[in-house]
């Protein structure tokens, strides 16, 4: 028999296709540009804005139709994660796990699972991360136990850093080793028995995303809500792909909100060089060509975002070795030049506008400091590697989930 609870009622808009996603993203992109400054400067976290999110239906764009969703493309999903984060980095974060997870669910949760938690997801609700560990000896070394129970039902026990979404969410995806330390991911709501969650995060960037601590103590979890997550990675997948796109997709949103912050200032708030010869600041050649320049780099992020993304939606269609690797190579290539895009015109920004952008009350930083701490999430340059291995001898990219 099934433990798992009645699903919610659904309460949140059904978005019917991938034009409606990608018009209701827009939408909500421009109602959550205004504040996001201010958020960021008084560490204002979003509730409201999530809560506009998941009413809004855009949560559950990934859901599959035979479960009621609108099962968009990979190319959608990236561009309406492209959107929000060009308006807000912090704010876009926060759902990139939920996708991830919901992933999850598709490939690996049995029928029962797949019915009730797309019906929740279908209602508004949402999900956060318990993934990554502080102080082990890497980002694979998971040390949280899912440790079986005499009555067939597990308990959890461990320490997670880094939980974007967690403080937010209603279920809680926590990554544990169980058996035979093969890698579980146990679905567990929010307010269950023996979780906390606590707010300490303190980045410099991202400072609205609350990724911060979940502590989970003998927390009781059915059978019903773990999910074999091992198993993902024993035939050709595109969870990294997909996880890793979104990251993409928020780096080349971070690089083209700064663009165009800086096209605002330099056009209404710059004064021209005195040696320029021209009235206004934005007719001067010198800052014509870096203009120019930045926008060359954050259009090539933006296509190879597309063109990753697509990638993706033909291995989605036919998955195989060949295209399951060729979709991590593709987003590996937009992650790295998204990256470079946003670190690049987040400091470009203050070049091209002058002393006055870098008054602290402007908060002009915010895309600077968003675009380093999310680039740190995973190294490029181990990206590099595999495309350069790939590209020279063939050699397919491992299966970890981080390309």
């Amino acid at each position: 028999m099934s433990s798992l609870p009645e699903a919610s009622p659904e309460t949140a808009h059904r978005i019917a296709d991938d034009a409606e996603a990608l018009e209701v993203a827009a939408k909500l992109a421009e109602e959550f540009r205004t504040g996001a400054a201010g958020r960021d400067a008084d560490r204002t976290l979003p509730r409201a804005e999530l809560d506009r999110l998941s009413a809004s239906g855009l949560l559950a764009i990934t859901v599959p139709d035979e479960h009621g969703g609108a099962d968009v493309s990979a190319v959608t999903l990236a561009e309406v994660f492209r959107l929000l984060a060009a308006a807000d980095a912090s704010l876009a974060q926060i759902p990139q796990s939920h996708f991830v997870y919901i992933n999850v669910l598709r490939r690996q949760g049995t029928p029962e699972q797949q019915a009730f938690f797309f019906a929740e997801v279908r209602a508004g609700k949402r999900f956060g991360n318990a993934q990554s560990e502080a102080g082990t000896k890497h980002i694979q070394d998971i040390r949280t136990r899912l440790e079986p129970r005499p009555d067939g039902s597990y308990e959890l026990t461990g320490v997670k850093h880094y939980s974007t979404g967690a403080l937010f969410a209603d279920w809680i995806p926590v990554l544990a080793r169980g058996a035979n330390e093969e890698l579980y991911v146990a679905y567990v709501p929010r307010e269950a028995p023996g979780v906390s969650v606590v707010d300490d995060w303190d980045g410099m960037g991202q400072r609205t995303t609350a990724s911060g601590t979940v502590r989970l103590e003998g927390v009781a979890v059915p059978t019903d809500r773990v999910v074999p997550h091992h198993l993902t990675f024993r035939g050709p997948q595109l969870h990294g792909a997909v996880a890793q796109l979104l990251h993409a997709a928020i780096d080349a949103g971070i690089a083209s909100g700064a663009l165009a912050e800086a096209v605002a200032f330099v056009r209404t708030k710059s004064r021209p060089w005195f040696e320029s010869g021209f009235e206004t600041a934005a007719e001067d050649p010198l800052l014509i060509q870096r203009f120019g320049e930045l926008a060359v780099q954050v259009r090539a992020a933006e296509a190879l975002l597309h063109a990753a993304a697509r990638a993706v939606d033909t291995a989605r269609a036919d998955l195989t070795d060949d295209t399951a690797a060729e979709a991590s190579i593709a987003v590996a290539t937009a992650k790295v030049s998204a990256a470079a895009a946003a670190v690049e015109a987040g400091s470009a920004l203050f070049e091209v506008s002058g002393t006055r952008s870098a008054l602290d009350s402007l908060n002009l930083h915010r895309h600077w400091r968003d675009a380093r701490t999310h680039t740190l999430h995973d190294p490029p340059r181990w990206k590099v590697q595999h495309i350069g291995r790939y590209v020279l001898n063939g050699t397919r990219p491992p299966r970890h989930g981080l390309l």
